[in-house]
């Protein structure tokens, strides 16, 4: 044999030899995994057999990892929920198990992105940084978890601010009818959160694009993406990935509640979210309720708003405030959907569309809004001026009425009137403008005392303009007690009101010149 042949030899034996080895030693790695097929599609909803140990709210995925969520689990069949767009699948595709449920990324690295609720970024940038993943769907806190909410959560909206005060942790239902402004007023409390390091999650639910779109410029173009989290599903999205996005910017919010911070979060709205949730219901063949909701349509809001709370201080002290939006017919604010959310919430702002034509911006009906938490959310400075202020609104909507008929009026009732129709000038302000609290205080002060009942209603405007300018006269001291948990003492008072008569002189009429005597001639 030849030399290099039997080198060839000894290296094919030894090649052998490993193989051999290799053979004996191997012992591979088998992972379970549970395969189902598509048995129908549907709008939105398929139904799949072949997982029986497919658990409740658990994940699946599809081709092409398209997800979908198991909500209708039965002895031989189970009903997804789809996440993804359904075209693309066909009877016969295989489903697979992912042994998890539905989640969401957190952390910083949300602030100022606009996402899907699947955490899919859909600004354009790269994906966000995340720390860690919630479920979307979580207990809500205990209830010796919980601490009372007394720390006020300022809109910047002196109506509101004035007589329907909002606390860090209440829940206050926004309703309207259409185009009456209710997304305005959230987004202006969404403003007035600049420097109060308050995190904001706006959660936009079935909104046409263009909609979504003109809030996020709003909100970039007055620097307020810096501290807000977007959370999208568009109205031509899959109604599965409208009816998890509340529940996915909750668990956002919660985060940032959880590291002791205070975070406000805005659903818009809940109208168009129980619509996706009856249609996949009456799709997957749940018996149908009233107004063909199915049966549990309350439990899936009272879950979610439930989470809004104000922690206690060994928890962190966070809070989550949350501002639910819903749409009304005909300002029926008695129909189903409305009062359900109404009994959830702590209140209403109601926005009226008679008030809204008529100029009344923002549109709120004090009448049928209601904080109750009420003046336990307001700062003692406010608090001495707003009781007496929403006394004198209603008396005035309330004579108001009778004064269109005709009647004949005293002086006392046609004083109340006027001073009414000052209070409801003074209450009107331009949308994403947010006042201060010293500033609402100042003007408030100053309604109290009856110095803007000489000023023409056409130049209330304007009164209240020179004397947002004077305040920055006010003494410091004084200044700073109207923003800090002290009470305005007598001097305050007499010091603010003086400095209100010589802001609203140069607007008030000047009286006739006394006819000329006889002497005089």
């Amino acid at each position: 044999m030849s030399e290099p042949v039997g080198v060839l030899l000894t290296a094919l034996d030894s090649v052998f030899d490993e193989l051999t080895h290799a053979c004996a030693t191997y012992s591979p790695s088998l992972v379970p995994e549970e395969i189902g097929i598509i048995t129908s599609l549907s709008t939105g909803i398929a139904t799949i057999s072949g997982l029986p140990n497919l658990g409740n709210e658990e994940l699946v995925s599809f081709k092409d990892d398209r997800l979908g969520l198991a909500f209708n689990v039965d002895e031989g069949e189970v009903g997804l929920i789809l996440l993804c767009d359904y075209q693309d699948l066909h009877v016969g595709d295989e489903v697979r198990r992912t042994g998890r449920v539905m989640d969401i990324g957190v952390g910083n690295g949300l602030l100022g992105r606009v996402l899907d609720p699947l955490g899919r970024p859909i600004d354009g940038k790269p994906p966000p940084l995340t720390e860690h993943r919630l479920p979307v769907e979580r207990p809500a806190p205990a209830i010796m978890d919980r601490a009372p909410v007394s720390v006020p959560l300022q809109t910047g909206l002196k109506v509101v601010d004035a007589m329907i005060p909002i606390g860090r942790g209440q829940r206050e239902l926004i309703l309207g009818d259409r185009q009456t402004g209710k997304t305005a007023i959230a987004t202006d409390t969404i403003l007035n959160q600049r420097g109060q390091n308050v995190v904001c999650v706006y959660c936009a639910i079935g909104q046409r694009a263009s909609s979504v779109a003109k809030v996020i410029a709003n909100l970039e173009e007055k620097g307020a993406m810096e501290y807000t989290v977007v959370v999208v599903a568009e109205g031509n999205n899959a109604p599965g990935l409208v009816y998890i996005t509340p529940y996915a910017a909750t668990s956002i919010a919660e985060y940032f509640m959880e590291q002791g911070r205070d975070v406000l979060i805005v659903y818009d709205d809940l109208t168009q979210h129980a619509q996706a949730y009856r249609e996949l219901s009456l799709l997957l063949r749940r018996p149908p309720g009233r107004e063909a909701y199915p049966g549990d349509i309350f439990y899936i809001h009272s879950r979610m708003l439930e989470r809004s709370t104000h922690l206690i201080k060994d928890l962190g002290g966070g809070s989550l405030t949350a501002l639910p939006i819903i749409e009304t017919d005909a300002q029926d604010i008695s129909a189903y959907i409305p009062t359900n959310l109404i009994s959830i919430t702590d209140g209403q702002i109601y926005l009226s569309p008679t008030l809204f034509e008529l100029g009344v911006l923002p549109a709120v009906d004090v009448a049928l809004s209601v904080s109750r938490v009420g003046s336990q959310a307001q700062k003692p400075a406010y608090r001495a001026v707003a009781g007496d202020l929403k006394l004198a609104y209603s008396q005035f909507e309330e004579l108001e009425t009778f004064a269109k008929f005709g009647t004949h009026l005293d002086d006392a009732t046609r004083k109340t009137i006027d001073h009414g129709q000052r209070i409801r000038a003074c209450l009107k302000q331009p949308q994403s403008q947010p006042l201060p609290v010293a500033q609402q205080i100042v003007v408030l002060i100053a309604l109290q005392a009856g110095l803007f009942d000489q000023v023409p209603l056409d130049k209330v405007a304007d009164g209240e303009g020179a004397l947002q300018k004077a305040l920055k006269t006010l003494p410091k001291d004084v200044a700073g007690r109207l923003t800090s948990e002290d009470k305005l003492s007598d001097e305050d008072r007499k010091t603010i009101v003086a400095l209100a008569k010589g802001a609203l002189a140069g607007f008030q009429p000047k009286p006739d010149p006394a006819p000329a005597t006889k002497d005089a001639k």
